[in-house]
């Protein structure tokens, strides 16, 4: 019978830093959502917060084709009756790149509060500048 390892005391995390530029958005979305659940560290256990805090920069430079700049479409609804928004890929780079990089992680989480709560320790910059130098965050390839 195989044990269950469960960390006990303190769970060291610390704070990653990820350049978005020339990255394809699922494979950022993938390497980001394995960091917030810890699936990085042999101490790894499921339903256990053991992941890093994830900075993400340059989010408005990742790399996507034309087609997809142009198809790939991102909805939101203000719950009133013809209130469905819809912009695309490339609209929503140059207004608000955070969002398109923290709807792909999201599809990669458990949609629970546990997943919510993964989704609060990642923060996004549409550049390269970010406020949290005071971490020392380390670089990610």
């Amino acid at each position: 019978m195989d044990k269950t390892y469960v960390p006990k005391g303190d769970i060291e995390r610390k704070w990653v830093l990820i350049d978005a530029s020339d990255i394809t958005i699922g494979r950022l979305a993938t390497q980001i959502s394995a960091i917030l659940l810890g699936k990085n560290k042999p101490t790894y256990t499921p339903g256990v917060e053991t992941g890093d805090y994830v900075i993400v920069v340059n989010a408005r430079h990742i790399k996507a084709t034309e087609k997809r700049l142009e198809n790939e479409m991102y909805y939101r609804h203000s719950n009133y009756p013809g209130g469905l928004k819809s912009i695309n890929l490339r609209h929503l780079l140059d207004k608000d790149p955070e969002r398109v990089i923290k709807h792909a992680v999201w599809g990669m989480l458990p949609h629970n509060k546990w997943g919510r709560k993964l989704l609060g320790n990642m923060r996004v910059y549409g550049e390269a500048e970010h406020p949290h130098q005071m971490q020392n965050p380390q670089p990610v390839k």
